[in-house]
């Protein structure tokens, strides 16, 4: 700067009035802007692993009971099959040569349900998954990132000068 330019910038202007001062007035404005930066990636992958674990649990069986009644008693004709305190009857009957046929109710079978319930322990494989994340950093991105960061920083130190 030359000094006329500089005695003017530090003197305030007279106007043709005397009793008016005007003082000149600085300001600064400021620009912001985004921008996007890789600063890393990640990577996700999983793991299955296996482990054992004990069941206890309570099954339900049901079995079946047989049991023969001997009758031997002669009847008229064929008894249906019938069901009587929970149990299924099944007749079973034969012929008999005499002087004359007879039916002969020889035995009935008796077959009954029973429902139990037991304790049962077993062990099992089971699988679980977990995911694993692993951040990856984009050297290349940090290296430009910093390059550029110094480039701003002796930017504005120049601009304070």
């Amino acid at each position: 700067m030359s000094n006329s330019e500089n005695s003017d910038l530090k003197t305030p202007t007279m106007p043709a009035k005397s009793d008016e001062v005007i003082v000149p007035l600085h300001a600064e404005e400021i620009s912001i802007s985004k921008e996007e930066m890789e600063t890393g990636r990640v990577r996700v992958s999983t793991l299955t692993r296996e482990y054992e674990q004990l069941v206890d649990e309570l099954l339900t069986n049901e079995h079946i009971e047989i049991e023969r009644v001997p009758i031997g008693k002669p009847i008229d004709a064929r008894p249906d099959v019938r069901e009587e305190a929970g149990r299924i009857i099944v007749p079973v009957v034969e012929e008999v040569l005499v002087l004359q046929r007879r039916l002969v109710l020889k035995e009935e079978v008796h077959i009954r349900r029973v429902r139990g319930t037991e304790r049962h322990q077993e062990r099992v494989k089971l699988r679980k998954q977990e995911a694993i994340v692993s951040r990856v950093p984009a050297e290349t991105q940090n290296k430009e990132s910093s390059s550029i960061s110094q480039d701003r920083t002796k930017n504005s130190e120049q601009e304070k000068r």
